[in-house]
């Protein structure tokens, strides 16, 4: 640190007076000892003769002051600004100004900043010029600045002189305008400041120890951060640093390969049929042209349950707990079979054409069918329905209960997505944000009253809907048809298939809805999506007579379900009598 002059009355250009500078009592001019020596002593006579021919020749006479000048004397600082109570000094403030930013005073001469001096600021605002524009090209905004931008460089000046050096240290003022600044804009005095007038007060710093008497400056300003992006040598931030230094979370590695692929012939490439349907005894149904079979995962041994007389199976659904099965058929008829004993134990009426959609919720049975009608139908009953809801202008191709609830949600082909409020006969929401046909239905099993829905393809948006308030809450283009959609057990996920023109599989994290993973294999259109017991497995089907099965999800820690494989429970389960 350059030294600075101390604060005096006396010009730069005359020495300090000494002992050897003695004050003439008589006329109060200062005269120097050394000249006294060679000179002879001035008479008092010849003094008073010259005196009087000055004013005679009409030179103003320069009097005597008549007392002694006050020893409170205003401060002027030299070539550094020196700081006082208040953060600033005006008067410093104007003496550093170069010639081309002083006002004009007309009280007193201009003072001339020396030419050394004028060449360091002047090289030193370039440099800060310099760095601030580079910053701004570099990182933009994202990085704080030297100088706050909301100050100009002139007004800067005005208000005070710091220089911008980076090797040397800056005392921010403590006014109100620049206390407003964040803590990261502004910067402490980190080092010994030999210029401070203030009293010592007994502060505490950063490390809980008092603040030094010779830095109070520190004391007032914001406290200093050691990791503040001023102070950093990188030209990358400290966030960006943290950032990219921290451990990242590896992705979940989902494979891209099915792990098992079974040959479905004779499986229909039909959009508005649903025959696939995965059982909580861990039992797959496949309906297969007129014939319906069932493939035991845990031994993988395959089961024809039956052959249908002059008819084509349309649909398949198991019910929630126990080994029945439920059948719609290409005539409108609704068969109920007993899977572990292989015998059908009903059939119900009412439909005049093909049931492509089936639903349970324990012991009620809901149908939709090409003829518009929605059956809801007591197995326990001999009735053949127990209501009939009116509502779609078209098929009725997808049906979903939430059990939770006691919704139910039914998309047709008429762009329509309906909710209805258990049994009920009129509809609760009426949704007509689709421009093509609702088959894709899933209910969160995480949340209650969200339901999602796809469209087909001249639609092929995710929509997900809050049926308490009957609100989109989000939406998604997924670029393909969308026909199915399968909500995870175990994770805030689901997984969609899609036909057109993609036919792949996409696994998505919800709320953000970002790809997990997308898997591709099908050559046709993927129009068939079940999920198994543990939540872990989903197999699709395709119109290329292909059954394959995915390991998309995860199992769930807190009650380690899925943990046995959730295999072998046909033994394990009840009939429902």
């Amino acid at each position: 640190m350059e030294k600075s002059h101390i604060p005096t009355l006396v010009p730069s250009d005359t020495k300090t007076p000494s002992a050897a500078v003695k004050r003439n009592p008589t006329n109060g001019h200062i005269t120097n000892g050394a000249e006294r020596a060679g000179s002879e002593p001035v008479d008092p006579t010849a003094l008073s003769k010259a005196l009087k021919d000055m004013e005679d020749a009409g030179r103003v006479r320069e009097k005597t002051p008549g007392a002694s000048p006050s020893r409170k004397r205003q401060r002027i600082y030299g070539d550094r600004f020196i700081p006082n109570r208040e953060g600033q000094d005006l008067q410093a403030s104007f003496s550093l100004l170069h010639d081309d930013a002083s006002p004009a005073t007309p009280s007193k001469a201009k003072k001339r900043t020396p030419h050394g001096e004028l060449h360091f600021q002047k090289t030193e605002e370039a440099n800060r010029t310099f760095s601030t524009l580079l910053r701004s090209e570099l990182f933009d905004n994202t990085i704080p600045q030297p100088t706050p931008p909301s100050l100009s460089p002139d007004l800067t000046s005005t208000h005070s002189t710091t220089i911008n050096d980076p090797s040397r240290s800056r005392t921010p003022p403590t006014n109100s305008s620049s206390s407003s600044l964040p803590t990261s804009l502004t910067l402490s005095t980190p080092h010994k400041n030999l210029f401070t007038y203030m009293s010592p007060r007994h502060h505490t710093n950063i490390s809980g120890h008092p603040t030094p008497s010779r830095t109070p400056q520190s004391r007032h300003g914001p406290n200093l951060n050691a990791r503040s992006d001023l102070y950093s040598l990188s030209p990358v931030r400290f966030d960006s640093q943290r950032l990219l230094l921290s451990p990242r979370k590896a992705p979940r590695a989902v494979s891209k390969v099915p792990f098992k692929v079974l040959d479905a012939p004779d499986l229909a490439d039909d959009f508005y049929l649903n025959l696939v349907d995965w059982g909580g005894s861990n039992i797959l149904g496949v309906g297969l042209g007129s014939c319906v079979y069932m493939w035991n995962s845990t031994s993988g041994r395959v089961t024809k349950l039956c052959e249908l007389q002059d008819d084509i199976v349309t649909s398949v659904s198991w019910i929630q707990r126990g080994t029945h099965v439920s059948i719609g058929t290409n005539k409108g008829l609704v068969q109920i079979w007993d899977a572990e004993k292989q015998r059908r134990l009903r059939t119900m009426t009412g439909h005049t054409a093909r049931v492509g959609a089936l639903a349970w919720n324990d012991h009620i049975l809901t149908s939709g069918s090409r003829d518009r009608l929605i059956f809801h139908r007591d197995v326990r009953q001999p009735d053949q329905y127990l209501r009939k809801l009116v509502g779609h202008k078209q098929e009725v191709c997808g049906l979903r209960w939430n059990t939770e609830d006691g919704q139910l949600a039914s998309g047709g082909n008429d762009n329509k997505l309906m909710v209805w409020d258990k049994l009920s006969e009129t509809p609760l929401w009426k949704f007509s944000e689709h421009t093509a046909a609702v088959k894709a239905i899933a209910w969160s099993p995480h949340q209650h009253n969200l339901l999602a829905s796809g469209g087909g393809t001249a639609d092929r948006r995710i929509k997900f809907w809050n049926t308490s308030t009957g609100t989109c809450i989000q939406e998604l283009d997924t670029g393909s048809q969308v026909c199915n959609l399968a909500w995870s057990k175990n994770s805030n996920e689901l997984v969609s298939t899609h036909g057109y023109s993609q036919n792949q599989i996409v696994v998505w994290k919800y709320p953000s809805m970002t790809q997990v993973a997308s898997l591709t294999g099908h050559t046709y259109r993927v129009l068939y999506l079940a999920m198994s017991p543990d939540g872990q497995t989903v197999v699709t089907g395709a119109g290329d007579e292909t059954l394959r099965f995915w390991k998309c999800f995860g199992k769930r820690e807190r009650d380690g379900v899925g943990s046995e494989g959730a295999g072998a429970r046909m033994e394990r389960w009840g009939v429902i009598r």
